[in-house]
């Protein structure tokens, strides 16, 4: 049990809502001008708070949590996944790691969709044309030619929960559905869905004329998509990706994007955020990829959501109880 009002230290700008509620609630110490911690900061800030709010951001390590001080009793992290936590050296230490599941799901759902309808029609090029110094001459019938969506298959890689959501939506626009999971649907969800299971991922990829990435980011789906796995898709095929960048091997995606073998990618996740390779900035100028700031869970709905989940979490926890949100190492 922690004290009545736990010390929380929040690494970044959360809505008002949620910093005024915790500002009831606990001694909490708020980043007002949303600077990104630094190494130096979070060891500092693990060294004496009871509580620390993290966000994908911020990279904790072994080395860190060895470190941490004897106060420290959660690591809140602010978000569905815990990939910038090693929950491992966290459970050693008797130190709880929370996240905030089943928030994210519709909102990244909807940015998946729109990122599969942008990059085949060309949706965010043809709006450039509006606005840049080439205005529109007018309408004609073979300008601007983008691919047809409907009846086209959509191979999704993790059909979890958005994984799902991505394939409801994806089916109402006359998508055929086609997965590949660690475990296959219940028989309700595939019928639901009119869903094709493939086992072999490979297989899939070499079939589909767009590919989702929903599963989420552990050390087993590093480069999931690697070279070898991209060489397979078609070169009219198109790869979106609403998960993690690491998923995907960027480098070989770019050169298949730049050879004319992949047809174009919409990308919401790099390999190295916040950095956004050169190359990937070329070909979304030439109109090949749509990109996307990290944004497909942005939406102030879920940003509070979050928030509420963390603040439970924290408030379970300084009561002596377990917190509902609990992450173990089994399950990363």
């Amino acid at each position: 049990m922690l004290d009545k009002k736990p010390f929380v230290v929040v690494t970044r700008r959360l809505p008002d809502r949620v910093e005024a509620r915790m500002r009831e609630l606990f001694d909490v110490r708020l980043n007002g001008d949303d600077r990104a911690y630094g190494r130096d900061d979070l060891a500092r800030a693990m060294a004496e708070a009871d509580v620390l709010v993290p966000t994908v951001t911020d990279r904790i390590d072994a080395e860190l949590i060895e470190a941490a001080g004897p106060r420290l009793k959660l690591i809140a992290n602010f978000g569905n996944g815990v990939d910038n936590i090693d929950v491992a050296a966290a459970h050693a230490r008797g130190i709880f790691v929370t996240n905030t599941p089943n928030v994210l799901t519709e909102d990244t759902a909807d940015m998946t969709l729109a990122l599969i309808l942008a990059a085949p029609r060309r949706i965010v090029e043809g709006a450039g044309y509006l606005l840049g110094e080439d205005r529109w001459a007018g309408w004609s019938p073979t300008w601007m030619l983008g691919h047809r969506i409907h009846g086209k298959r959509l191979g999704i890689v993790g059909m979890g929960r958005i994984g799902i959501a991505v394939a409801r939506r994806a089916r109402a626009f006359g998508l055929a559905i086609h997965y590949h999971n660690r475990k296959r649907a219940a028989q309700a969800i595939e019928e639901e869905l009119g869903a094709t299971y493939w086992e072999s991922l490979d297989q899939m990829l070499a079939h589909m004329d767009i590919v989702s990435v929903n599963c989420p980011y552990t050390p087993a789906t590093f480069h999931l998509l690697s070279a070898r796995r991209l060489e397979l898709l078609r070169p009219s095929a198109f790869l979106v990706n609403t998960a993690r960048g690491e998923i995907i091997d960027e480098d070989a995606m770019i050169r298949l994007l730049e050879d004319g073998r992949l047809a174009g990618a919409g990308l919401d996740v790099f390999e190295h955020e916040p950095k956004v390779d050169e190359r990937l900035c070329k070909l979304a100028e030439k109109g090949r990829v749509v990109l996307l700031p990290h944004m497909s869970s942005a939406t102030i709905e879920s940003r509070i959501e979050m928030g509420e989940k963390v603040i439970i979490n924290i408030r379970m926890v300084a009561s002596g109880d377990r917190p509902p949100d609990r992450v173990l190492p089994s399950m990363v």
